[in-house]
């Protein structure tokens, strides 16, 4: 039988990811400055703001119902905050290519390395919630 989801758990854990993705930023701008410079940190800054913006949009759009919703719908505000982050993530990806002229490095790595605060986020809020199985065939 499947668990009831906590939304109130579950939109704290989501809004600690966007804060997790900010200080994974701050950190990275920080690396950058002192390794590199003034345009590493900017760039960092920027690759991890983009993420951090766009997925606070999600966030907002995700849990933006307080109250009980149908499952249906819930899935559909999921869906429509995906979009909304990807939309997002394009347009601010095209802006600060075209107009700041950032360092590609710092502001990729700085990008990707968010996307581990979602791994980590869920790896420490759901352990044993979802079992591996046995591989076939697999001695045990």
């Amino acid at each position: 039988m499947a668990d009831a989801i906590d939304l109130p758990a579950a939109r704290r854990l989501a809004f600690r990811v966007v804060l997790g993705q900010a200080a994974v930023t701050v950190i990275a701008a920080l690396v950058g400055w002192l390794a590199a410079g003034r345009t590493a940190a900017l760039s960092a800054l920027l690759g991890g703001g983009i993420a951090t913006v766009a997925s606070f949009a999600m966030v907002a759009v995700a849990f933006r119902h307080s109250a009980p919703v149908s499952p249906a719908r819930l899935l559909g505000t999921f869906f429509g905050g995906e979009a909304l982050k990807l939309v997002v993530v394009v347009a601010l990806f095209v802006a600060v290519l075209h107009w700041l002229h950032p360092a590609p490095l710092a502001l990729l790595v700085t990008y990707g390395a968010t996307f581990v605060v979602y791994w980590l986020a869920l790896g420490l809020a759901l352990p044993g919630k979802f079992p591996v199985p046995p591989l076939r065939g697999a001695q045990g």
